[in-house]
């Protein structure tokens, strides 16, 4: 690394240093439920479980430190419409007195702090990111998503981006992302370094690995579904940002009192001025691509990237059993260069560029009829498209590709609460999938357009079981899909079963079946010019079969004292995979096959609390193999087979100050050497068995730091420094081969290396 970059950050560490302030002396004033709760919490060592929706609006004066927890429950019984009630597991539940929230059913956390502060895992299996609540993880300072997601056992991403994450040894495309339950087809800013969901108005995420609810489609190897704050805001309150990459603004504006609208945005700060952070991303998406590299005669120039996105949140209470919700996100990236030749003593420039953008909306509309019935109705349209135009100087051509697709989707679910105990859901989903592909050449003329749609209808139902001392919770159900244009029937079974014993000891089995219609695949690896390669299609039932995926998973839990011990072991097969959607630049890299892929593993967490300390290892084994029948090597390792992958951080958190450090370690990922001494038969390479090799193992060091300050009676702000890859290693994520010249070449793409980034944000 330059020493310029090295004195950047030494100046930058300066700055936070001495920027740290005094703290503001607290009155005695009405604060947020939330926030009391959230005090109390570390004050007494236990858990309040809260559906925060239902407390968001509630401020009362802090109950004084002298009393006792049953006295401060009392106390806040009396000031609030909520009952509070110690369980023997050391949990609060908080439930209101009202009869609208008779209806509702919370999921009980079994882990508070699973990793960190904000990190919790419920009952169903599914693992809880409170954004609001959220501590820090080592190298992030801005809560990415899809950057925190990877911090879980069985989580990876095989070349570091969010755009390519891997839930035990799946390819991206088989995760369901939902923004306020809308699919999303892109997910991340500079071509998938950082994730395009804005964390300032996204409050909360589930994570699910297995045993999904009955509601859900798609998505055979994960869900990410995150969500916005589905509250009524009474007063205005926002917040303006900026770091290394991005400028960005928030603000919750209260238009009546049943109305509220949340605006959020966030734009690049490349038209201003180029960070080293900005630097270090553009030359890690341009590796090996023709912006970065062109023929010997043509020189590329100008090169610019930025991107944007925009997101919005209205809410209005029609009445005290009725509301309404609107939703809306555009995001877009852009990146432009010009291609440069002389010819005849004269320079001919001609422009390439990329752009991928997605924009949807959404509405929810939910009425409680009774203390027993509650109806909701959900809708959206999600459009994305990825389009590039390439200009080949030298042959006067121009190569313009597209990647559409656009979803509508319309769900009815009915909740039918039986008794304390038993609750029902049902529902019905229809959703319709268009993808169009492009292919346009203008010299020769040549154009190809294809479009194909998928209709779905599916009908659901769920039974919810929970015991009377809550330590007990099933969740079972069944999906039934029909796939219209191929007539093809599909029942789906889910089960989510958590028991809890000894007060600190919890089971849990999972299982579930589920199938999704679309894949991503790439054609070509100069495809939209070899930056975002892979392409969304449609399944057809022949030689690009509908995905389906089967897993089960049994798990145990110890939780006591500040220690945290977990360990679940999984089995996940998935049929319908082709060749093109697993990413080959190896002898299969022009191979279209379908097969399966068949996945066993173990995912290890262990972490203790001690203070204001939080310390934790986490550890997963993984073989992962494809089986192709038509292919030469039947069985092979696939190239998401991470082996072993271990994580260990810590965290230090004051009322002011947080710091975190950790680092990361894996196997290097599978891949296909030649044969040695006989690398080239036939003008082509003569590789060995397929993925016999790995690459080096990888290797990461990350900080961060935050500090929270006043400026103002109501004025508040924080400043954050964190710095990814600390020792600068050169981490390769991926390796292929090509012939030039009559020899083997290889060609190695690199992570990030050391980068820098700094936060300053004010809230008011």
């Amino acid at each position: 690394m330059a020493i310029k970059t090295k004195q950047y950050i030494t100046i930058l560490l300066l700055c936070f240093i001495f920027s740290l302030d005094a703290y503001a002396q607290e009155t005695k004033k009405e604060l947020p439920l939330s926030k009391i709760l959230l005090t109390l919490q570390d004050r007494f060592k236990l858990q309040f479980n809260y559906a925060e929706d239902a407390i968001s609006e509630i401020k009362i004066i802090a109950p004084t430190t002298d009393l006792s927890l049953n006295e401060t429950l009392i106390y806040l019984e009396a000031k609030t419409n909520f009952s509070f009630t110690l369980t023997d597991d050391n949990i609060v539940l908080v439930i209101s007195k009202a009869p609208d929230y008779a209806l509702q059913h919370l999921a009980k956390v079994v882990v508070s702090g699973y990793i960190v502060k904000g990190i919790n895992k419920l009952n169903n299996g599914t693992f809880e990111i409170d954004i609001s609540d959220f501590d820090i993880l080592p190298g992030l300072i801005d809560t990415d998503v899809l950057q925190a997601v990877q911090a879980f056992p069985g989580i990876k991403s095989i070349n570091e981006t969010v755009s390519n994450i891997n839930i035990r040894g799946g390819s991206h495309d088989q995760n369901l992302i939902l923004w306020d339950n809308i699919k999303m087809y892109q997910s991340g800013h500079f071509f998938g370094l950082i994730s395009m969901f804005n964390p300032q108005i996204t409050q909360r995420v589930a994570l699910t690995k297995n045993g999904s609810g009955t509601e859900f489609t798609d998505g055979v190897s994960g869900t990410i579904a995150m969500e916005t704050d589905n509250a009524i805001n009474s007063t205005f309150k926002g917040n303006i940002g900026v770091n290394f990459i991005d400028a960005n603004g928030f603000a919750d504006i209260p238009l009546s009192e049943k109305s509220s609208l949340q605006i959020a945005a966030r734009t690049s700060i490349s038209d201003f001025t180029e960070t080293p952070t900005y630097n270090n991303f553009f030359e890690r998406i341009s590796q090996d691509t023709e912006v970065e590299n062109n023929t010997m005669d043509i020189v590329n120039s100008d090169k610019e990237f930025n991107f944007y996105d925009a997101s919005l949140r209205w809410i209005y209470q029609i009445n005290p059993k009725e509301k309404l919700q609107v939703n809306f996100i555009n995001v877009a990236n852009k990146l432009v260069f010009n291609e440069n030749v002389m010819s005849n003593l004269v320079n001919d420039s001609r422009e390439s560029s990329l752009t991928q953008n997605s924009i949807a909306g959404a509405i929810k509309y939910s009425r409680i009829w009774n203390s027993k019935w509650q109806t909701i109705f959900e809708g959206y349209e999600t459009d994305y498209k990825l389009k590039s135009v390439n200009a080949n100087i030298l042959e006067s051509q121009r190569f313009l590709q597209e990647n559409i697709v656009s979803e509508t989707s319309l769900k009815l679910k009915a909740n039918y609460k039986i008794n304390d105990r038993l609750q029902l859901l049902n529902g019905y989903h229809f959703v319709e999938t268009e993808v169009t592909n492009l292919d346009d050449v203008d010299n020769p003329l040549f154009r190809l357009l294809v479009s194909e749609v998928v209709r779905t209808h599916g009908v659901f139902s769920e039974l919810n079981y929970k015991s009377k001392d809550r330590n007990t919770n099933l969740t079972t159900g069944l999906r039934f899909n029909y796939i219209g244009k191929f007539d093809k029937h599909i029942l789906e079974p889910r089960l989510s079963f958590s028991h809890k014993f000894l007060n600190y000891l919890t089971v849990e089995v999972l299982g579930e079946l589920k199938h999704q219609n679309t894949s991503q695949v790439i054609n070509f690896q100069n495809d939209f010019l070899g930056i975002e390669k892979r392409r969304w299609q449609l399944s057809n039932a022949n030689d690009i079969p509908v995905i389906r995926s089967q897993q089960a998973s049994v798990g145990l839990t110890y939780n006591k004292s500040g220690w945290l011990i977990s360990a679940e072991a999984y089995y996940k097969k998935v049929k319908g995979i082709t060749t093109q959607s697993q990413g080959f630049q190896n002898q299969y890299e022009f191979e279209k096959a379908s097969g399966s892929n068949e996945v066993k593993g173990v995912d290890f967490i262990m972490r203790k609390q001690l203070n204001n300390f939080n310390s934790w290892l986490s550890y997963s084994f993984m073989n992962s193999n494809y089986s192709f029948k038509d292919l030469p090597n039947k069985t092979f390792p696939s190239n998401f087979d991470i082996r072993h992958a271990f994580t260990l951080g810590t965290n230090y958190t004051s009322k002011r100050l947080k710091l975190s450090a950790g680092l990361n370690w894996n196997s290097g990922r599978p891949t296909t050497s030649p044969v040695t001494g006989n690398e080239i038969v036939n003008d082509e390479i003569n590789y060995a068995a397929t993925n016999s090799d790995n690459l080096q193992d990888y290797f990461r060091v990350d900080v961060s730091a935050l500090y929270d300050f006043n400026l103002t009676n109501k004025t508040k702000a924080n400043l954050g420094v964190s710095v990814w890859n600390l020792l600068d290693r050169n981490n390769v994520v991926n390796s292929f081969y090509r012939i030039n010249n009559g020899e083997v070449i290889e060609v190695k793409q690199y992570s990030l290396g050391i980068t820098p980034n700094v936060v300053f944000r004010v809230s008011f």
